[in-house]
């Protein structure tokens, strides 16, 4: 067992479709789980043309726009991988959190690894569903956000900003967090 600091960073993803590679990463969204007030966002350059036109309605976001004002992936992901490192010194250990994490770790993992060459959460990942399922012995079904939101009457809500939708993580995480905290 370690006594290693973890720092948990809540992080959102807007794409252009279900899969990284073939699909573009979009946006990225970030804050410290447990400050939220210390966030990152960024807007990045389509890789490609395609798109999933149900993906690009619900973000609002235009890939003829992002070509334009998107920062290169390249550029992007040493910005995030920058703003990461200020967030953790040497031994500690960042942890990727997400709501529905496998989606937005496969982007930022695939952007990271193709862009950087290295990952900054390593292997590092929790996902606040699974979390949630086994905080409250709820069935996978009572894991959608609306659920969610209904248990735990957070204050914020999603918007699919992907800065916005990282802090109404954090608050969901730190909600689930202090439920743990009061029945162990």
């Amino acid at each position: 067992m370690t006594n290693a600091r973890e720092i948990f960073v809540s992080v959102d993803v807007e794409t252009s479709g279900p899969i990284p590679g073939e699909y573009s990463l979009l946006s990225i969204g970030a804050c410290s789980a447990f400050d939220p007030d210390n966030g990152f966002t960024v807007e990045v350059k389509p890789i490609n043309d395609k798109f999933d036109a149900k993906a690009l309605e619900v973000t609002g976001l235009s890939m003829k726009d992002l070509s334009q004002r998107g920062l290169d992936p390249a550029a992007a992901m040493k910005a995030f991988s920058d703003w990461l490192a200020t967030l953790a010194d040497s031994g500690e250990t960042l942890v990727f959190v997400g709501f529905n994490a496998p989606f937005d770790w496969s982007f930022v993992n695939y952007y990271f690894h193709r862009f950087m060459g290295e990952n900054p959460f390593g292997f590092t990942a929790l996902d606040i569903k699974a979390l949630y399922m086994g905080a409250t012995r709820c069935s996978w079904h009572d894991t959608r956000s609306s659920k969610v939101a209904e248990h735990l009457k957070p204050e914020l809500s999603g918007t699919h900003e992907a800065l916005r939708d990282a802090k109404y993580q954090a608050e969901i995480l730190r909600l689930i967090w202090r439920e743990i905290m009061r029945s162990s």
